[in-house]
C-alpha cells in the first residue's frame, strides 16, 4: 500500500521539459500573439475608417 503513495519520477514533466516549454512560449508563441493582436487592431481601425469615411 505504501508504494502507491510514493511519487513517481516519470509521472510529470521534468524540469528540462518545463524549461523548454517556457522558452518556446516566451520566444515563439507570445510574440506571435502580440504582433497578431496589434495587427488585428490596426486592421479593424483601418476597415472602420474605410467604411465610415
Amino acid at each position: 500500500m505504501m508504494s502507491n503513495l510514493t511519487p513517481n519520477a516519470s509521472s510529470g514533466p521534468t524540469r528540462r521539459a518545463e524549461t523548454l516549454i517556457f522558452l518556446a512560449l516566451s520566444i515563439l508563441v507570445w510574440p506571435i500573439i502580440a504582433i497578431g493582436s496589434v495587427g488585428a487592431y490596426g486592421f479593424s481601425i483601418w476597415m472602420y475608417q474605410i467604411l465610415t469615411h
